[in-house]
């Protein structure tokens, strides 16, 4: 991380364990914090609305039957300031206005297209738009890449 950037907070989404691990283990490697981890729509309107939230990382498919998309947009409204990145298996299921999110890294990923895509957002929201080149991991949303390109 570039020593001009404060460090990132960031909400995970996922409701499989081992994989929330390994993005945790990436978003601290690449410097920021992890602040909150949700597996389902109910714990993501559990946490605290005073969390400071810069980035979300988002699973479709979440715990309980509930749906990232609907996770989404909850974010959206309480957090509006926060990127949403939908970090997904299945990108065909995300809606043509990506729901109000920011993007999407297909899985499986790379730790490398990951912490690509995470320098990315970063230089993105410190220091928009970003000159570092979209890394091939992530896909902007229609209206997002407007604004960045």
């Amino acid at each position: 991380m570039s020593p001009l950037y404060s460090p990132l907070n960031v909400l995970i989404v996922e409701d499989e364990a081992v994989l929330a691990m390994d993005i945790e283990a990436m978003v601290d490697d690449a410097g920021h914090r992890v602040v909150a981890e949700a597996t389902s729509l109910s714990e993501v309107e559990a946490l605290n609305e005073a969390t400071r939230l810069d980035v979300a990382f988002v699973d479709i498919h979440l715990a309980g039957g509930t749906s990232g998309i609907d996770a989404c947009r909850f974010i959206r409204k309480r957090w509006s300031a926060a990127l949403i990145i939908f970090v997904t298996a299945n990108p065909l299921k995300i809606p043509e206005d990506y729901a109000g999110a920011h993007g999407v890294i297909s899985k499986p990923f790379s730790r490398n297209g990951l912490m690509s895509a995470m320098r990315y957002i970063e230089q993105g929201i410190y220091d928009p738009p970003p000159s570092l080149p979209r890394p091939a991991s992530f896909v902007a949303s229609p209206a997002f890449a407007a604004r960045w390109n």
